[in-house]
């Protein structure tokens, strides 16, 4: 919960950043803004036009922005990452395309020109969300929740499983059988029918109720 509270703090920090960039001086006093975001893709390079806003370097980093809120909202590491891979991204790509138009190199002077705020902005704010996915720790996974009832944690009785039979007496593990789940009443002879019980041995010949001689 604290993780999750602190590197959402991180992630708005860090998109607020991204997405005020382009507001600011990019290189040589120039607005990032006035960077067309298709001159970064296209191979005439970097020109001096002035584009419209979501045409321009803006449009990204509201993306980015967009993303961190989706991923705070959602406690997604996945999302906060991914806008601040796309802010790292468009950073480096434009200054890849600013130094090919410049004869391969950039400047950083301490009179202002050169790299300016713009640029440190949209680093420092994709690398303040990528710490922000490195803190967080995401959704909490569901437990399972525990069994009731009155076997709760062990095998019920009748369970071919369970360590006792239905008289309450442990199964032996030794055994290969397996002893009858429910008790049965013994079958008793009787003397007076026709026959005997199926599984019980008549008596032996010449046998008689003692009671029964006079």
């Amino acid at each position: 919960m604290v993780r999750n509270a602190v590197g959402a703090v991180l992630a708005v920090v860090g998109a607020a950043a991204a997405l005020l960039s382009p507001f600011r001086a990019w290189y040589d006093t120039r607005l990032g803004r006035q960077y067309r975001l298709s001159e970064l893709f296209g191979s005439g390079g970097v020109s001096g036009a002035h584009p419209n806003l979501l045409w321009s370097l803006f449009l990204p980093f509201l993306v980015t922005a967009v993303l961190t809120l989706a991923g705070v909202l959602a406690r997604s590491r996945a999302l906060v990452a991914l806008a601040g891979v796309l802010a790292l991204g468009f950073t480096v790509l434009w200054m890849v395309r600013v130094g090919q138009a410049n004869g391969g190199s950039l400047t950083l002077d301490a009179d202002g020109s050169g790299l300016a705020q713009g640029v440190a902005g949209a680093a420092g704010g994709g690398l303040l969300l990528l710490l922000a996915a490195a803190v967080m720790s995401g959704r909490a996974r569901r437990r399972p929740e525990p069994a009731t009832g009155p076997y709760a944690g062990h095998d019920a009785p009748d369970s071919p499983d369970s360590p006792a039979n239905a008289y309450g007496e442990p199964r032996s593990p030794a055994s290969p059988y397996r002893e009858p789940d429910t008790p049965t009443a013994p079958l008793a002879y009787d003397a007076d029918g026709p026959g005997h019980q199926e599984g019980h041995r008549p008596p032996p010949r010449g046998w008689e109720n003692p009671g029964e001689r006079r």
